[in-house]
């Protein structure tokens, strides 16, 4: 019986990650039809996509009750997104970034998430609302770049585009997995760390976090192999701001949040780990694959840090 529980975890995963990217590749298709540059797309319709598990797993954990899965797996999602994706992105070969507002708004939103959990050890719906208010905004603005930088689809973008059939197919398709992959990976990692004794913080950050940020890291590291720098770069920031302006603020306006001290600890973490990961894309445009190797064993680091704490 525990054996199924293990198989239908990783069905779950299965599932949150194709699903993502069936989802991915409709909604790129779409907004290639409408000549959309890459890193627009990469922060808008790749990175919502791609933090679609997320959103799934955190709504599906609030309305459970497992407030701690909600929480932590945002965070959790977003240093992996960070240092895990960016690192293996620069590990792998040189990258190079072009910095816009959108990374450092996305600094700016970690420290507002830190200082309101921070005050009270709670997310009311109201800080959810306002966070979503934060989110229709970063929204439109990207919009409006999209609009200012339209660029001509190339031909062979066109060949590579999916019919409008597929995209319909595709995209429910890709969704309705997301959502039922999102409900499994709850249920049973919330199972296994009571077979454990282990704390929802801790499963969160960790086994789910890694598992719903693997489209991220999946989507970045190709394009950065392609040299979609912009597109990879983009994934990963509009993930982040997807992850708390939209993610963990659904997830509160459906039910306020509580958390605990480590939550605050975590928060207070991600917005270091923010911090440092603009000033090395900062200072020579690019992450070597030296600072590409050292992010990765930062991450380490905060991995052995959160299970011996």
């Amino acid at each position: 019986m525990k054996i199924m529980v293990y198989v239908m975890l990783a069905l779950g995963f299965v599932l949150l990650i194709k699903g993502a990217d069936f989802f991915v590749e409709a909604s790129s298709s779409i907004a290639r039809r409408l000549r959309v540059p890459s890193i627009i797309i990469g922060l808008t319709i790749v990175a919502f996509g791609t933090s679609a598990p997320e959103l799934a797993v955190s709504t599906t954990a609030s309305l459970a009750g497992n407030n701690e899965i909600a929480v932590s797996n945002v965070i959790g999602s977003n240093i992996f997104n960070l240092l895990m994706v960016l690192g293996a992105c620069g590990a792998i070969h040189a990258f190079r970034v072009r910095l816009r507002w959108d990374f450092v708004a996305s600094i700016f939103v970690a420290a507002l998430l830190l200082l309101m959990i921070f005050c009270d050890f709670y997310l009311s719906r109201l800080e959810a609302l306002a966070l979503l208010g934060l989110f229709a905004a970063f929204l439109g603005m990207t919009i409006r770049d999209a609009l200012v930088n339209r660029v001509q689809a190339s031909e062979e973008e066109e060949v590579k585009m999916l019919k409008p059939v597929q995209c319909l197919v595709y995209g429910v398709g890709g969704l309705a997995a997301i959502v039922w992959g999102g409900d499994l990976v709850v249920g049973c990692a919330s199972e296994i760390a009571l077979d454990f004794g282990l704390s929802q913080t801790l499963v969160g950050l960790t086994i789910v976090a890694m598992g719903t940020s693997l489209p991220e890291l999946v989507t970045s590291v190709v394009a950065s192999r392609k040299g979609e720098n912009g597109m990879a770069l983009g994934n990963v920031i509009g993930s982040n701001l997807f992850n708390i302006l939209m993610v963990l603020a659904l997830s509160a306006a459906v039910k306020p949040i509580a958390v605990n001290r480590f939550a605050v600890i975590d928060g207070a973490c991600l917005l270091v780990f923010s911090v440092i990961a603009f000033a090395l894309c900062w200072t020579k445009g690019q992450i070597s694959r030296q600072e590409g190797l050292a992010m990765l064993g930062m991450y380490g680091g905060y991995m052995v840090y959160i299970c011996i704490r």
